[in-house]
This record gives C-alpha cells, structure tokens and sequence, in this order.
C-alpha cells in the first residue's frame, strides 16, 4: 500500500508530507565528495552491525575534517532535542561509518589490531582524533531505522589510527579490564556511577563488558534495547522498596511529531505502554495502527511486541520514580502524528520520556479527570484506544471494590 503509493508518487507529495525518500537524497547530496582516507574527531562513536551474523562488520564513526570542540554533538541525542528533523539528518548524514569484517566472538581474545584501536576508541569519555584509509571511496549513503539513529556514508577500513590517547573516566577502566564481572552488573555499576545510556551501550557493543569468556560483539541495536532493559531492571527492584506515590500526576511532552502522555496512579509498580501510528506518519500510508503492551509486579519474561521503544519509555519513567523514590502505575500514551516522517531512532523516545518527567506535572484527585486531560491532547478518540488500556481498567475496578467495600463498612458501623 505504502510502497505502492510511492511508487505512483516519486515525491510529488501525494502523501501530503515532505518525502522522506528525497530527503536521503537531499541530505547525501550534502555530503562532501570523500575519497580514501578521512580525518577527524570521532565523537566517540562506533556501530556493530548485526547483518550476516555472527560474522558482521563494526567500526568507527568520524565526522570528516570537525574538531574536539565539534564533534560531541554529531553522536549527542541529549542535545538533539532542540533540533527539527532536517537538523538531526543533516548531522548524522556527515558521520562517516567505516566497516572491518568481525566475528561477533572475536572479543574474547583481542588480538586484532584493528579491533583493539575500535575498543580503545569505544571507552573514550571525550573526542579522539581518527584518521581512517578505505579500500574505496566510501558510499554516499544514508540509511534509516527505527533503533538507530540514521546513518551516513560507509565503507571498508584498510588502516586506522587513533592520533591521540584516549581519556578513560577510572570507572570505566575498572569494570572494562574486570573479566570476572557479569555483564549486566557491570552495566548496573557503570550506569550507578553516572555514566550515560550511551556510553554504556558503546561498551557492551564492542565487547567490553562481561566475563571473558563470555565477551562478544553485540550489534548496536540490540545493545541499545540490552542496555535500557537491564538498567530498567535494576531500577524496578529499587523503585519496589519505596512507598506508593500518593497523588496522581500526569506528565506530557512532544518532539519530533511524537506525543506522549504519562499517567502515574498510587499503586504498586506496573506498566504499560499504547503506541498510536496515525495516518502519513512513518511507517504508515493510510489507517490508524494502535498496540500495547505491559508487565505487572512480577515484570516479564518475554521481549515486547512494541520492540526498542518499550524499554526505552520504561527507563524514563523508572529514572523519575527513583528520583522521588516512589512505585506507581505507569501509563503511558504515545501517539505519533504525521510530522515525524523519517524515522531517528528510538533515543527519540528515550529523551522525550526523560523531557516529560523532567517537567513539573498536574495533579489530580480523581482517575477520570487525568484521563480526560490527557485524552484532550490525544488526537485519536478516547473510545478508540482506552479499551486497549488493561492496566487501567484493572486499576479502576480495584477502585471501585475498595470503595465498595468502605461504603459497606459505614452502613454496617451505623447500624
């Protein structure tokens, strides 16, 4: 359907929305013409692809010819936040991706040179300078993904310097040359010692992390979702050991043409997520797709349906429970709309959650006043998404019975 009207289209704008196929194309005929060789300041950034698995290609990204002082923000979703659309493809499209071909057990025993100078790169807190010779002139590409944010040009490394020593926060030292440490306790240690998401997932892709002989390369969208998972966990086991929250909040925040409403109720922790693709938003030609999916207080066993996006939502909200050292029911609303027509990736998600909760919040006495304020703000008819809300009606009977029960209990006290 999609694809077929595309065809038909071939970007005059019959969708009614700028094209995201001629922006690939307007953003790769941006890029700079690039030969065989590029220099410059790695953001630190690096990718670990997951094609061919477990034989896949990793390596550096480096904006060709930005300093220090420049590059953070090439591999920065934190500071995305104040950009548009075009802004964030317009950067990342100047973000060279060079490839070594790897087996993803490779890790254990560094003794690729290549590979090491890679892992070297990956534990940088701050920029280092790179220069990198392909085979080839790399290809001017630039690929989309709902994970990843997008990517630019790529191409096979032949040789790859670091011109410079790497600054190492001691932390990430540590837990890096500790081959005894479990992987998931050593993210839990790096994350506790104020080491970003970010940071993490860089580590635990190139195979820094874990017991030795456990070690391997993790593809970057796998180790995005890893990360934000096992964090998440280790957040709910805390948020757990704290007293209910006693009023209900409703947080709310939009980026990129995406709208999410939070919902927290005076409960022990669950959560669920509803995603709600509207009409001309990406991934969607024509009709409205609604999903869900949750845990309870037991958590889950089983990877979500809604993929990446789940955990990263979860995250943001853990980091604000555990902030206010409170449980709660989370519910949370996430509509996209028609102007996020090319997809960034799911740290989209990740910081616009961390923007909500970052916001002062209303409160409510009653459960059905914070629902209608945040359907207000919800472009998709109540009716057509509450029914989806499991959690939600779980919680409204609960209600209902203990004040049943209190009801009964007065008459019976006045009798």
């Amino acid at each position: 359907m999609k694809d077929s009207l595309c065809a038909v289209c071939k970007g005059k704008g019959l969708c009614g929305r700028p094209c995201p196929i001629l922006a690939k194309f307007r953003a790769t005929e941006r890029i700079s013409p690039i030969g065989d060789s590029i220099s410059g300041a790695s953001p630190p950034s690096v990718f670990v692809g997951r094609m061919g698995y477990p034989n896949i290609r990793a390596g550096p990204l480096v904006p060709p010819l930005i300093t220090a002082k420049d590059a953070p923000v090439y591999d920065d979703p934190r500071s995305w936040l104040s950009k548009s659309i075009e802004d964030v493809i317009s950067l990342r499209s100047n973000l060279v991706r060079s490839n070594l071909r790897l087996n993803v057990k490779d890790a254990r025993i560094s003794t690729n040179r290549l590979l090491v100078k890679i892992q070297e790169l990956a534990m940088a807190s701050t920029p280092v300078d790179t220069e990198v010779h392909f085979y080839k002139p790399p290809k001017r590409e630039l690929r989309f993904d709902d994970v990843l944010s997008p990517m630019g040009p790529s191409g096979m490394i032949k040789t790859l310097e670091i011109t410079e020593n790497p600054s190492v926060p001691r932390k990430v030292d540590h837990l890096v040359f500790d081959t005894d440490v479990l992987a998931r306790d050593a993210i839990g240690e790096l994350y506790k010692g104020d080491i970003s998401t970010y940071y993490i997932c860089r580590l635990l892709s190139v195979g820094l992390l874990g017991r030795q002989g456990d070690r391997r390369l993790v593809p970057t969208r796998w180790s995005i979702t890893a990360t934000d998972d096992v964090i998440g966990k280790e957040l709910i086991t805390q948020v757990k050991s704290y007293s209910e929250l006693d009023e209900i909040r409703v947080f709310s925040a939009q980026k990129f043409g995406n709208r999410f409403e939070i919902l927290l109720l005076p409960k022990i922790f669950s959560f669920e997520l509803i995603e709600i693709w509207l009409p001309k938003s990406v991934w969607m030609s024509k009709g409205t797709w609604i999903g869900e999916d949750r845990e309870g207080y037991d958590g889950r066993t089983t990877y979500s349906h809604l993929a990446g996006g789940y955990y990263a939502a979860r995250l943001g909200v853990l980091e604000y429970l555990e902030r206010i050292r409170r449980q709660a029911l989370v519910f949370v609303v996430r509509e996209i709309l028609p102007d996020y027509w090319a997809p960034l990736g799911s740290w989209v998600i990740r910081e616009t959650v961390r923007n909500a909760m970052a916001q002062q919040p209303k409160r409510f006495d009653a459960i059905e006043e914070a629902i209608g304020d945040l359907a207000m703000r919800i472009r998709t008819p109540l009716s057509k998404w509450r029914t989806k809300a499991k959690l939600l009606a779980d919680y409204k009977f609960q209600k209902t019975l203990a004040n049943l029960f209190t009801d009964k209990t007065r008459e019976c006290s006045s009798c």
